[in-house]
């Protein structure tokens, strides 16, 4: 379905948890839906990412043995595409947005390209350490399933962290998907952007996209000994 697939995916996933926590649990959260799509859409560009990421390597093993070029090119194509896709999904978050009657902002015209920016860099961080590590330890595409799992459920996708008991809140700062996810509800919900956020957000992106690119590097030159 391609492009389709991208706008299918989660507003379906939207559908099911509104019904869940808001008509069943009634979670008092405001324009829930609005809230649901813009974490959503953000997250199934990480998540597809991610996943396709971990048989990346293994998918062009013919390639990567019969070809002298950059191995980060895998992982950074499948990256570059869901991003487009994420891109390309922009117009449907609009339509919500004005649905809700919340409208564009002059916050937008940096906000949107500046998160874009930070979620790429964690994004395709995560796509090249999980893509080379699974050549040597092929569990790590479970093990990534069941972490992205975890991390889907402590990212505030589904309720506000404002529901999160102070106790906790500074961890939740670990998590790197969560400035991001806050940033997108700011710009869509509210018309914001939080600079505090973007430079969490970024941090991440830099730490996380510095330790992939390093474990890649030390680890391709064996790619075409494993494969």
């Amino acid at each position: 379905l391609g492009y389709l697939w991208s706008v299918l995916s989660p507003l379906s996933m939207a559908l099911i948890y509104y019904f869940a926590f808001k008509i069943v649990l009634k979670v008092p959260i405001e324009n829930f839906i609005l809230y649901l799509i813009t974490g959503l859409f953000a997250w199934q560009w990480f998540i597809n990412s991610v996943v396709s990421s971990s048989v990346s390597l293994l998918g062009n093993a013919s390639l990567i043995k019969k070809v002298n070029f950059p191995r980060y090119f895998i992982p950074l194509s499948g990256v570059l595409n869901d991003a487009f896709h994420f891109v390309l999904s922009l117009p449907v978050i609009v339509g919500f947005v004005l649905f809700y009657k919340t409208y564009p902002t002059v916050d937008w015209v940096y906000g949107i390209p500046l998160t874009i920016l930070s979620q790429f860099l964690i994004t395709y961080g995560f796509a090249l350490a999980v893509s080379s590590i699974n050549l040597f330890f092929r569990d790590l595409e479970r093990l990534t399933g069941i972490f992205l799992n975890i991390l889907f459920y402590a990212t505030p996708i589904i309720y506000t962290s404002d529901l999160i008991p102070k106790e906790f809140r500074n961890y939740m700062l670990l998590n790197p998907m969560y400035a991001v996810v806050e940033e997108w509800h700011l710009i869509f919900m509210k018309g914001t952007f939080d600079w505090e956020l973007f430079a969490i957000s970024l941090t991440h992106g830099l730490i996380i996209f510095f330790v992939g690119f390093v474990i890649f590097k030390k680890l391709s030159w064996r790619f075409a000994e494993v494969l």
